[in-house]
Order: C-alpha cells, then structure tokens, then sequence
C-alpha cells in the first residue's frame, strides 16, 4: 500500500479511494500540477504477474479506443499503474430516484452501444462498474473498469474456456462458454436495471451452482405483480432484453432502456 506523499513516477498520492481484487485506486495529482486530480489504480504487489498486467493493459487501451463522455477517460499508463480521470460521486448505487437512475441507465446504454460500433464488448456491466460524477447533473455515470473486455474479432468462431465477467449479471452464452457480444452487455444492463430499480438482481440465489443455473433455465422474474410502480410492459422488456437466446434480445442497449423509461412512472 502507498500512503500520502509517495509517487509513482510523476505522480504523488494524496490518499487512498478504493480497493478491489487486485489494485487499489488512489486519489494523486501529477508532480508539475497539483491542483489536477487524477484516479491512480495500482496493481498489488503480489499480482504484478503476466495475466494481470496483460487485463491493465487491455483496461487502458480498450477504454482509451472508447472515447466517450460517459465512458472513463485515460490519462496515462505505467508497466504496472493507470492514471485516469476521477470520479468522486459514488457508485451508480447511490441513486434514490427513479428518474435519476432511468438517465444513468440511458447513459450507460449510449456508452455500451459506442463501444460496441467500435468492436469492444465490455464483459463486465454491473453497478460497481459505474460511477457518478460529483454533481450527477453534470456529468452523471461513467462507465469503468475494462480490464475484462473483450474485441468482437477476439476469439472468433472459438469458445471461451474462462468466465471473468460477475455472475449475478453473465448472460447463458457465456456460462455456456460462448464469445461475448454485444447482447452480453445487454442482458447485464438488464440485470443492473433491475438491481438499481427494486435493490436486487433478478437471480438471487447463495450457490454459484444455483445461481448459473437460473441464468440458464428459469424464466425472467416478472415483477408487476410485487410492485406497486412495475408495468406489465416492464415485464415485457424485461424478459426480451434477457432472452437465453442473444439472437432474441434487443438490438441496442439505447433501445432497451428507452423502452423500459417508456413503460415507467418517474
């Protein structure tokens, strides 16, 4: 762990943010600009290997390929660091209204839709991977954390031998082993949809047996007859949007969300 005052290269850390895995961000500024804050994420020590190396250097280049307003933007990466812009409102799970959360949702979709007419599946949409700006009528979410995406070309034709992605929100085909597409993303922004809107995600049970196992073969929860402000047609979008079969989902993440904001009451 770094503490206050120590640098890595060019940048010196003004505390810590957060930690995952197998990194801790850190609040920092560059040496010759104090006043610039930047979010430094730094690979532990005991995770400087090849594989997680090779994930930190995907985050950086696929998120710096996705030049987005709603998507983190990169600043600069190290053998074992990335310095990228930071985001100090919260988790996307911070948010209490429904209208504010709908917009989230539209951002992210945008930006997920973005990423994918440039070939990028993000592989791993889930509230912990979208953050706030400050004030959330300035910027409002962001999409971070690519270290788990993937090209549309990569692996084509070949099937997946290594699930990344959390699984609360990992579609049938890739617990089936298929490659990620952009109906991937798609069934875990539903599945984010549903966790920011009723405060659980559509498959809840303890077991990781169980819990893929819904995925692949329980029907889409239904939730107009336990909620008082859920829509049938909630119910609907819902259930297309999670389809088992990718092909059946909607095009568009954009088209997903403005359906199910439709069918809303805010």
């Amino acid at each position: 762990m770094l503490t206050t005052g120590d640098r890595v290269r060019d940048y010196v850390v003004d505390g810590v943010v957060g930690h995952g895995g197998s990194a801790t961000v850190y609040r920092a500024h560059h040496a010759d600009d104090p006043g610039a804050a930047v979010a430094l994420k730094v690979l532990d020590d005991h995770h400087r290997d090849n594989v997680h190396l090779a994930r930190l250097a995907r985050e950086y280049d696929f998120a710096g390929t996705c030049r987005h307003p709603h998507i983190v933007a990169m600043t600069e990466r190290g053998p074992y660091w990335l310095a990228m812009e930071l985001l100090t409102g919260g988790p996307v799970s911070g948010l209490t209204d429904r209208a504010d959360i709908l917009v989230a949702l539209g951002q992210i979709a945008a930006a997920l839709d973005f990423a994918h007419s440039l070939g990028v599946v993000h592989c791993d949409v889930k509230p912990t991977n979208i953050l706030l700006s400050e004030h959330f009528s300035d910027r409002g979410a962001v999409l971070v954390d690519f270290g788990v995406a993937r090209a549309l070309t990569d692996h084509l034709g070949r099937d997946i031998t290594h699930i990344e992605a959390s699984l609360p929100y990992t579609a049938p085909e890739v617990l089936y082993g298929r490659t990620p597409t952009a109906a991937t993303d798609l069934y875990a922004l539903a599945c984010t949809a549903v966790e920011l809107l009723t405060g659980a995600t559509p498959f809840t049970r303890s077991t990781t047996f169980a819990l893929a196992d819904d995925h692949l073969r329980s029907p889409v929860p239904t939730f107009s007859r336990r909620i008082d402000w859920a829509t049938h047609a909630f119910d609907s979008i819902l259930a297309k949007a999670m389809a088992k079969d990718p092909e059946l989902r909607y095009d568009t993440c954009t088209e997903f969300v403005t359906l199910i904001t439709r069918a809303l009451p805010v």
